[in-house]
């Protein structure tokens, strides 16, 4: 899962947890689609969001939104 990775680490995206589909559109819209490398930049210091980098992009999630996607790390 998204949120098990440390800062600096890699991963890519494998596919989506069950869950809303209007949700999984708008991780979709926002380039968070299967195969896409992305890495961990930042953790809030509380732990959340986390600041992932996708697609030359910088983009912050919160956890609960983060469990949404299924990753392997590479």
């Amino acid at each position: 899962m998204l949120k098990d990775l440390s800062v600096g680490e890699r991963a890519r995206i494998v596919g989506f947890s069950e869950g809303s589909s209007a949700y999984r559109r708008k991780l979709l819209s926002m380039g968070l689609t299967p195969g896409a490398e992305i890495s961990i930049t930042r953790v809030a210091p509380m732990g959340d969001p986390i600041e992932i980098r996708v697609r030359g992009f910088s983009l912050s999630l919160r956890k609960a939104e983060a469990e949404a996607l299924t990753v392997e790390r590479i």
